[in-house]
């Protein structure tokens, strides 16, 4: 594949192969009963609007077939062909109300535009306007041959690239705008919160209004998936500003292979306890159904460690 500028979009040596049986099999052996499916990094749009789109158009019927061939395992989060925002729209309406499609799939950057760029506000109005569930997933940014050192860009480059697009989305004031769009940040927020009070002090340095909600305060209205195994002192970090009801699973399949998976929801049962006893399955499948069905979309903020 090409990128925009004619150089190769993903240099990644592991290139993984999936199929709905596939899938199954490993959701069997790990105890899993229902997923939702997204299409994550590097998207669809490679510099062409009316092949993206086409790209999306095929994405989403295949994922809304899946999905109805076995309803009782598989929905779907439809992927858009964005930074082409008419098609986007479109392709939005159709999956939403021809498709059944279950919330969007939105990648950290679009050919360099974040999540606070002025060119997806339409999009991000429209989404708000359904109370639509939002799954971010990183990928490379412009630059990112440099940034990621000669080595995989998901080690380290991915989780900075999530942290750029969500303090994007806080700071310019989208995340006001669209109070009822339903966030989930992956990765257990990645390198977040980490740089939330830096983040702070430098928007008191400029001039904003004290009486502003804060960054932490937004972070906590967001939910966080526990895709690509953290460690526990990246999700103490998480818990200061995001309560456990905010917790949901994720297993990044099939990027993550079978075994990977396997491996890391191992070490959640061993490492992950809820505040209220009980298990971590239990709590992100509670958690997953409160979010997936209709109602308010954003419950009022809790403060750290609350959980549920």
């Amino acid at each position: 594949m090409r990128d925009a500028t004619g150089g190769r979009a993903c240099r990644e040596r592991y290139w993984t192969r999936w199929s709905a049986e596939r899938h199954l099999r490993l959701m069997d052996e790990a105890g899993i009963g229902f997923s939702l499916l997204s299409l994550s990094s590097p998207g669809v749009h490679f510099g062409d609007d009316a092949t993206a789109r086409a790209l999306a158009r095929r994405m989403n019927d295949v994922a809304a077939a899946t999905a109805a061939r076995r309803p009782d395992r598989f929905g779907y989060f439809a992927v858009l062909p964005l930074p082409d925002t008419d098609g986007a729209l479109a392709e939005l309406d159709r999956a939403f109300h021809q498709l059944g499609a279950r919330g969007v799939i939105l990648l950290t950057n679009n050919a360099g535009h974040y999540l606070g760029d002025p060119r997806l506000h339409p999009v991000l109005a429209e989404l708000d306007r359904l109370g639509a569930v939002v799954l971010l997933h990183p990928t490379s940014c412009t630059g990112c041959e440099n940034l990621a050192l000669g080595r995989p860009r998901p080690m380290i480059e991915f989780l900075f690239d999530t942290a750029r697009t969500v303090v994007d989305f806080i700071l310019s004031g989208a995340a006001e705008r669209c109070p009822r769009l339903r966030i989930i940040v992956p990765h257990a927020g990645g390198v977040l919160p980490l740089p939330v009070d830096r983040v702070e002090l430098f928007r008191s340095i400029h001039g904003e209004s004290a009486d502003r909600r804060t960054v932490a305060e937004l972070l906590g209205t967001f939910h966080y998936d526990l895709a690509g195994t953290p460690s526990a002192p990246q999700l103490a970090a998480l818990r200061s500003v995001a309560g456990q009801d905010r917790l949901l699973y994720g297993s990044d399949y099939a990027w993550t292979r079978h075994e990977q998976v396997l491996r890391a929801i191992g070490m959640l049962d061993r490492s992950l306890r809820p505040d209220a006893g009980g298990s971590w399955r239990r709590l992100t499948n509670r958690n997953a159904r409160r979010l997936l069905a209709s109602g308010p979309p954003n419950e009022p903020h809790h403060p750290a460690g609350s959980g549920s």
